[in-house]
C-alpha cells in the first residue's frame, strides 16, 4: 500500500493506544499464571496478535469482549508446538526461554526480516544448560528440552529482549537463577518495564551491580489490570507539536516507567522559551531509546545547527537497517541526514521539499514520514506504507481525523 499525504498541521485530541512493550509482557505474565487475568486497553496490532496466537498454541486460553483481553493461564503446556511470530521481534525472543520452561518443543517460524535477526545469545547459553536448538542461522528453527536455571552470562550491548526473554521465563525454572551482564546493559527500561509488570503477577526479581538474581519455582498470580498509552507512539504527536502542529496527547501515565518518554525531555531541551518553531538541537545517545531513532530524525531536521545520534548501532537489525532506511527516506524529501556506525547526524532544513521516499516495510518510518509531511512545501508519497499496522493500524485514520490529508494510491 502507498500513501500520499499533502502538507497540512495537524490540530485536535488524539487518544494515544496502549504501549506495545507492556501488553506483550502483560499477556505473557497473565498467560503464565495460574488463573484468569482480565487485561484492559490493549490496542491490536499484529505485533500483539502474533504474542497472542503463540501463546494460545503454548495452552493459554484467551477471548476478547469490550475491550477486555481475558487470560486463562496455561494449565497443561502444550508438548509441542509451532509459534508463528510473523515479524514481531519481542514474540520471538521473549517466548523461546518461555517456551523452554514450559518444555514444549517449540518451532518458530516467521516473516519480512525477523528471520534474520540473530538469537546467538539464546543458542550459547541456554544450550550451556541443555536445551537443544535445531537452528541454522533462520527460521524455522526449533527449541526443545527444559530449560534450567543457572548463570546466564550476555553482554549487554545486545538486544534488551534476551534479558526480558530470560527474566520472564527463569522463575518457571528449579533453582536460583543469574543473569549477569558482561557489559552495561543497554535499554535497561525495557528490563525495568519487564521487573514492573512481574512484579504485578506476583514474581520477585533483585537487580544486582551486575545484573539479576531469580529465584525459582515461583508461580505467577492472575492480575486484573489496564495498559497505559504508549510513549513511542506519543512520540510522533509530540514530535508534530514542537515542530508547528497543536495536538492535545490522551492516555499517557505521568509516571511512567517507559523509557521512550525521554522525547518530553529531548523537546524540552531544544525549545527555546517554549515558544514552538524556534528549536535548538540535541546530543543525545540512544542507547536507552532506539525505538526514538527515527522521529528524532524528523525533529532534528528543524533545529538551529546539526543534531547527532550516537548508540543505536543495534537499529541496523530492527525491521529495517533503521540508519540507512531513515536517512535514505528523509533525504528523498529534502533532508541532511548521514547515517553512521551507531548514529545519525542531522543538518537542519527550512522545510522538507516533498517526494516518494520507501518506508522500507518499517512501521515507524511510515510514521516518521507522516509526521515529516507536517512541515513539507510539497506531497510525500509514503512507498509501503502498510507496514504501519505492525504496530499503529489506526495511525492514519488518527492522523486524517487531526487534519492530516493522506490517501491511498495503491492497494498493492
Amino acid at each position: 500500500m502507498d500513501i500520499t499525504i499533502t502538507p497540512s498541521k495537524l490540530s485536535g485530541t488524539v487518544k494515544i493506544p496502549s504501549s506495545k512493550s507492556i501488553s506483550h509482557r502483560m499477556l505473557i505474565c497473565a498467560a503464565l499464571a495460574d488463573g484468569k487475568s482480565d487485561i484492559s486497553g490493549i490496542s491490536m496490532s499484529k505485533d500483539i496478535e502474533a504474542t497472542i496466537n503463540c501463546l494460545a498454541a503454548l495452552g493459554a486460553d484467551i477471548s476478547a469482549k469490550d475491550g477486555i483481553i481475558t487470560v486463562n493461564g496455561i494449565k497443561t503446556p502444550s508438548f509441542s508446538a509451532t509459534l508463528d511470530c510473523c515479524e514481531s521481534g519481542s514474540t520471538l525472543r521473549f517466548l523461546i526461554p518461555i517456551a523452554s520452561a514450559l518444555g514444549t518443543t517449540a518451532t518458530f517460524l516467521g516473516q519480512g526480516k525477523l528471520p534474520e535477526r540473530p538469537i546467538t545469545p539464546y543458542v550459547r547459553e541456554m544450550q550451556k544448560y541443555g536445551v537443544k536448538f535445531d537452528y541454522n542461522n533462520t527460521m524455522p528453527f526449533t527449541v526443545s528440552e527444559k530449560l534450567c536455571g543457572g548463570k546466564y552470562e550476555l553482554e549487554g550491548d545486545i538486544s534488551s529482549q534476551f534479558i526480558t526473554g530470560l527474566l520472564l521465563a527463569l522463575p518457571l525454572c528449579d533453582g536460583e537463577s543469574e543473569i549477569s551482564m558482561l557489559s552495561p546493559l543497554q535499554s535497561k527500561p525495557y528490563a525495568d518495564m519487564t521487573i514492573d509488570c512481574m512484579r504485578k503477577f506476583g514474581v520477585s526479581v533483585t537487580e544486582t551491580p551486575t545484573g539479576y538474581i531469580i529465584p525459582g519455582n515461583q508461580r505467577y498470580l492472575p492480575c486484573s489490570s489496564a495498559v497505559e498509552g504508549d510513549y513511542s507512539q506519543a512520540a510522533f504527536f509530540f514530535t508534530a507539536n514542537a515542530i508547528g502542529s497543536d495536538i492535545k496527547i490522551e492516555n499517557l501515565a505521568e509516571n511512567s516507567v517507559q523509557g521512550d518518554k525521554k522525547i518530553l525531555e529531548i523537546i524540552k531541551n531544544m525549545c527555546y522559551n517554549d515558544k514552538r518553531n524556534i528549536l535548538s538541537h540535541f546530543e543525545v545517545n540512544a542507547e536507552d531509546i532506539p525505538d526514538l531513532v527515527p522521529i528524532l530524525a524528523v525533529l532534528g531536521s528543524f533545529g538551529d545547527k546539526p543534531s547527532r545520534i550516537t548508540g543505536a548501532k543495534r537499529l541496523k537489525i530492527k525491521e529495517s537497517d533503521r540508519l540507512i532506511a531513515i536517512s535514505e527516506a528523509l533525504n528523498n524529501i529534502g533532508g541532511k541526514v548521514t547515517a553512521l556506525d551507531d548514529g545519525l547526524i542531522i543538518e537542519p532544513v527550512s522545510e522538507f521539499t516533498g517526494g516518494t521516499a520507501d518506508s522500507f516495510n518499517d512501521h515507524r518510518i511510515v510514521m516518521s514520514l507522516a509526521v515529516a509531511s507536517t512541515r513539507s512545501s510539497a506531497p510525500i508519497t509514503i512507498t509501503n506504507a502498510h507496514a504501519v499496522t505492525k504496530s499503529y493500524p489506526d495511525f492514519f485514520t488518527e492522523f486524517n481525523k487531526l487534519g492530516g490529508k493522506s490517501h491511498v494510491i495503491n492497494m498493492e
